[in-house]
């Protein structure tokens, strides 16, 4: 049985970990083979620096040479960027100011990325994927393995279970305000966390398994089906 082979462009080191720890072990099981890296931020004489999706066009820049390094028709490229602190040269995300509902914003956002990288490329192997509304989403799918991680701070498991209630029990619409998206949200509680995100994000969610955060995360669910279902013969 044929292999697919599937490139992860990521915004920083937690997606990457999160696609090596956790997404491709899952995926391989599908025949998937997985390759990841982090998009460029800018280069320094002969260093390129990644890590930090701060500017649309050198992310373009990465995933167009991508699809150019292999251009076999069993090889798919997708992405996983943060709708949190999208750059603002972003396709046509001056628009989406029109949307209420955050799933047909990140949908409208997803398909005018594609529409761009395809209008340069031709290239329909393309799959963007932006997570609602950031990385850490998936930890509020288990708020109490952030107390567990932090373990002195146990008592303030249930203002993240308050924060998710109020979200309709969906850690996806947990907002991208600047004080109030995810991230921002476990830092108001937990300040330790601004530094070690990399790792405890991952370790976290890697406690969770990618059947509870599929299960919780209806965009995350759908991406992740549409990645499996490259292979059908798996």
């Amino acid at each position: 049985m044929e292999w697919i082979r599937l490139y992860f462009i990521v915004e920083g080191a937690t997606e990457e970990k999160f696609v090596k720890n956790i997404l491709h072990p899952h995926l391989v099981t599908k025949q998937i083979e997985v390759k990841v890296s982090m998009v460029s931020t800018k280069a320094t004489g002969s260093r390129i620096n990644k890590g930090g999706l701060v500017n649309y066009e050198r992310a373009k820049k990465d995933i167009i040479k991508w699809l150019k390094s292999d251009p076999n028709p069993d090889a798919y490229f997708t992405t996983m960027f943060d709708l949190y602190a999208l750059p603002n040269n972003f396709p046509e995300k001056n628009k989406v100011i029109k949307f209420k509902d955050p799933y047909k914003k990140v949908e409208f956002l997803e398909q005018n990325f594609y529409d761009n990288i395809y209008l340069e490329t031709n290239d329909r192997r393309f799959i963007p994927y932006i997570q609602l509304h950031e990385f850490e989403t998936f930890l509020f799918v288990q708020p109490e393995l952030l107390a567990d991680t932090f373990f002195e701070e146990k008592n303030k498991t249930d203002k993240f279970k308050l924060i998710l209630k109020n979200n309709q029990d969906n850690p996806e619409l947990i907002d991208e305000g600047r004080t109030t998206a995810p991230s921002k949200r476990i830092i108001a509680l937990y300040p330790k966390y601004q530094y070690k995100k990399a790792d405890i994000a991952p370790l976290i969610t890697q406690k969770i398994g990618i059947e509870a955060l599929r299960k919780n995360c209806r965009h995350f669910n759908d991406w992740i089906t549409k990645l499996e279902n490259l292979c059908p013969n798996a």
